[in-house]
């Protein structure tokens, strides 16, 4: 494991929530979190605890936070730093450790009633100080499919993920190979 579970756990829900940005992850330019059932979906795969009202003002938050979050994508380790500062000064962050629901000590950074969208941008700033802290910002990419503007964070020993988990951006791009060279070989 590169990083602690709940870091990963955070930096993974951080790459799934901008992944559902227009245009992001794929050729489709829609938003894959416009409704209460893909928000259900967004919580079923990230879980988070505290208060949770799952309707459309939280949804609406929720959806707000993406392009700050997308921004941690757009610039190397320090040029993240003034971002991940911004989003735990926005959200209040006072970190504390906490051990609960069969899950060792790991760190909360809001109150548990506070806003949802709060709690995902603070924790997934604190996944990023994590990050950063590690000199481990190279892991924090953009999908190499050349039809694919996905994101994702590399958690692989040696660094060696090239593709997003947003769709089959992998096998795509290996059937694509796959064709060009036979194509080479029958000329």
């Amino acid at each position: 494991m590169v990083f602690i579970h709940d870091t990963e756990s955070n930096l993974r829900a951080a790459a799934y929530l901008v992944n559902t940005l227009p245009g992001v992850g794929g050729d489709d330019a829609v938003d894959t979190l416009a409704t209460l059932e893909q928000f259900d979906e967004y919580l079923r795969i990230n879980p988070y605890t505290g208060a949770i009202r799952r309707d459309d003002a939280e949804l609406s938050a929720l959806r707000g936070v993406r392009r700050p979050l997308q921004g941690l994508w757009d610039v190397d380790r320090d040029g993240a730093v003034p971002l991940v500062n911004e989003m735990l000064r926005r959200g209040h962050a006072l970190p504390r450790l906490m051990k609960h629901d069969g899950m060792d000590w790991h760190i909360h950074a809001t109150s548990d009633d506070a806003p949802l969208a709060t709690r995902v941008l603070v924790e997934a700033a604190m996944a990023f100080v994590d990050v950063i802290r590690a000199d481990e910002y190279d892991r924090v990419r953009r999908c190499a499919a050349d039809d694919c503007d996905g994101v994702y964070v590399d958690f692989s020993k040696n660094k060696s993920k090239r593709y997003c988990d947003t769709g089959n951006c992998g096998n795509r791009m290996n059937v694509n190979a796959y064709r060009q060279r036979k194509a080479q070989e029958s000329e």
